[in-house]
């Protein structure tokens, strides 16, 4: 027992010791906080390997902030990211089409390679996504804005979600124009997870403690269209639309400079991969430049934004009644809760038998990855022509849209109405998607169509004292591109985006005269847009979303909805009226007044809130009511939409009404969701 105790005390000496070294350690500023634990092993090797650290950073930050490498660093790890995901979806794409042709003469068995392939893989993004990480479907551009709006979404940008969502969209952009879906929306949310964990690593090489800010997140989304595309422009326009509600103008030099890094980055690795010797645009033309389009077709270009804008509202509609009609209706809202990869499997099996190359597929250009369709339908020569010569009817039989022999208006068109219903459908799908690309090649179709159309009427012809020579069908399909894409988000960034696709900065002002029209005409019953209906669908907080889904809120005064405040209390109430008030509210906060009903309230009781009830029992009045920023006035004669943006501007949580100097009610943030939601359901 005596050794015993000896041994104990002892250990007990040896840990005061070990304590008051390490109490030493941290007060001395020599010591680093790397050499306090003991037992790490190559202490010196780790000092050394620190110090010369701490060298670098002190080098880097001599030139610049740490930040602007985290900048550089996102771009081209981002565009890395977008190069290898290209890379394997075109791996698997190909490996698809050859399993295709090897049965060449087996019909049989050919439909179940061309259906059975994107439906397992689509099947397998779905229960792969589901239960790795149950909110890595769909766009992700809602939930980017609702962070970027201030929000905190957590689980949106962990590591977990990260991989998920990667492996996801490589699997349903393996699927090919069965699915027809892109990779813009999946990427800028990837994008934005890469440039959250860059920005932690900043701040701490910076020692900075303070939580991380929205700065990398807003320049990762531009990053994200921009290594999508290799566009730092357009990219960094699309995400000033459609990601902030409100952009700082400090963050344009961040955004392109990063922008720029992965563009460049992109392009480098596509010139590499392809064996090319210069950097050029993603998708080649041919565009004449001595004479690109005649002075009276600004005319027709116009018209064409005008039937984009219409064909969009068609498509705004009909994705916002699909999206109810998941929601409300028992089957699908089951299956789409516990049965993702089944409900999965079998849409992309239906869409996938439509597109069978021996049946409907042979009007729809099938075999056809997105670049070769964008591609084709840009091309500048005329196939309605009767004269044209036998590499474009070859280069046309290639491509599918005139293989079946019929007049070329004929596969277009179907393959409009096809797609406009089976993009709709295929928008439902729960697995990660875009729906950029998608609309941006039905754009480009519409805009072929109407582009031939105005050739085959026109060319050869005398129009005005005019002869038209010969129109481009692909400058059509240009501008139809941007004016469709730039209508259905409600933004006029695809019209830059469609030239810096192309390099064909010859028809820029029809393209922006057509997306100006076409989003014109989709803006003009204040009707939510693609992204805006996703959050709403949501149920994601977004201020022009929930603008445009409630038209009612200008004219709704806000004294029909606010509460009524039954207590409140004078400036020179005793602890017996404090102690009535508090038993008899269960408001957070009290409003205090001058004197029930005088002029004078509205001055008191915005500015003289109670929030230690305890103190106001004492009797301490005074020493508790104080300016506070978090109150707001309103009156009853103004409207929701004001009191919406006072408490999504101001810091506030319940707004107080004052009607002549009287308080006469308030309205708190969980009201203001609740009156949202019932106007919204009124349209």
């Amino acid at each position: 027992m005596k050794s015993f105790d000896k041994s104990l005390e002892i250990e007990t000496e040896e840990e005061d010791n070990v304590q008051k070294h390490e109490n030493n350690s941290e007060a001395s500023h020599n010591i680093t906080p790397l050499l306090r634990d003991s037992w790490k092993p190559y202490k010196g090797t780790r000092a050394n390997v620190k110090e010369q650290l701490l060298k670098l950073r002190d080098c880097l930050e001599s030139v610049c902030r740490i930040q602007w490498y985290g900048f550089a660093i996102l771009g081209i790890l981002t565009a890395v990211l977008s190069f290898l995901m290209d890379f394997s979806v075109a791996k698997l794409l190909r490996a698809h089409l050859w399993l295709y042709a090897k049965l060449e003469g087996h019909v049989l068995l050919q439909f179940l390679c061309w259906t059975l392939y994107p439906a397992c893989i689509s099947a397998f993004a779905s229960t792969f996504s589901h239960n790795i990480c149950p909110f890595s479907t769909g766009s992700g551009i809602p939930e980017v804005r609702t962070m970027l709006s201030g929000i905190e979404l957590p689980h949106y940008l962990s590591l977990t979600h990260m991989f998920t969502k990667f492996l996801g969209l490589i699997c349903t952009l393996a699927a090919g124009s069965t699915v027809f879906l892109g990779k813009v929306g999946p990427f800028v949310h990837l994008s934005t997870m890469l440039g959250a964990y860059l920005d932690r690593l900043c701040r701490l090489m910076e020692g900075k403690k303070k939580e991380a800010g929205t700065e990398m997140m807003v320049v990762a989304a531009a990053v994200g269209v921009a290594s999508c595309f290799g566009a730092p422009i357009s990219g960094v326009l699309f995400s000033v639309e459609v990601m902030s509600s409100h952009f700082a103008v400090r963050h344009y030099c961040p955004c392109f400079f990063s922008a720029a890094c992965g563009a460049l980055t992109f392009h480098l690795l596509s010139m590499w991969s392809s064996d090319g010797e210069t950097l050029q645009a993603l998708f080649k033309t041919n565009f004449p430049t001595a004479s690109p389009f005649f002075p009276l077709e600004t005319l027709l270009f116009a018209l064409l934004g005008l039937l984009c804008g219409a064909v969009s509202c068609c498509y705004l509609f009909c994705h916002r009644r699909i999206l109810k009609f998941t929601k409300t209706n028992r089957v699908f809202s089951t299956m789409l809760t516990t049965e993702k990869g089944l409900y999965s499997g079998l849409v992309v099996f239906f869409l996938a038998s439509l597109t069978f190359p021996y049946s409907a597929g042979q009007y729809l250009a099938s075999k056809c990855t997105t670049k070769q369709l964008l591609t084709s339908l840009l091309d500048s020569r005329q196939w309605s022509s009767q004269s044209h010569n036998a590499s474009v009817q070859l280069e046309l039989g290639t491509l599918d849209w005139g293989s079946s022999g019929a007049p070329i208006f004929l596969p277009l068109a179907f393959f409009l109405l096809m797609k406009m219903w089976m993009l709709v459908l295929a928008c439902t799908l729960p697995l990660p998607a875009g729906y950029f690309m998608p609309v941006f090649v039905y754009g480009a179709t519409l805009g072929r169509l109407f582009g031939e159309g105005v050739a085959y009427i026109t060319t050869g012809r005398d129009i005005l004292g005019q002869r038209w020579t010969s129109v481009n069908p692909g400058g059509y399909a240009l501008a139809g591109a941007a004016a469709y894409s730039g209508a259905v988000t409600h933004t006029l960034s695809p019209a830059l985006l469609a030239m810096e696709l192309t390099g064909q900065f010859t028809h820029a002002v029809p393209a922006l005269l057509s997306t100006l029209l076409a989003n014109a005409l989709a803006r003009s019953r204040n009707l939510p847009s693609f992204y805006d209906g996703l959050s709403i669908s949501k149920k994601l907080p977004h201020l022009p979303s929930l603008k445009k889904a409630c038209p009612q809120l200008p004219s709704t005064p806000l004294g029909q909805v606010m509460g009524v405040n039954s207590v409140q209390l004078q400036k020179a109430a005793g602890p017996a009226e404090v102690q009535s008030a508090v038993s008899n509210s269960n408001e957070a906060r009290i409003p205090v007044v001058d004197t029930h009903g005088t002029q004078r309230a509205e001055s008191y009781f915005t500015n003289w809130m109670i929030f230690a009830f305890a103190q106001c029992i004492e009797g301490r009045l005074d020493e508790v009511c104080s300016i506070h920023p978090n109150s707001v006035m309103l009156s009853p004669h103004n409207t929701v939409q004001e009191a919406y943006n006072m408490l999504s501007v101001a810091p506030a949580q319940t707004i107080f009404v004052a009607e002549r100097g009287k308080l006469v009610g308030q309205i708190t943030w969980s009201e203001m969701k609740l009156i949202l939601e019932g106007l919204a359901k009124e349209i």
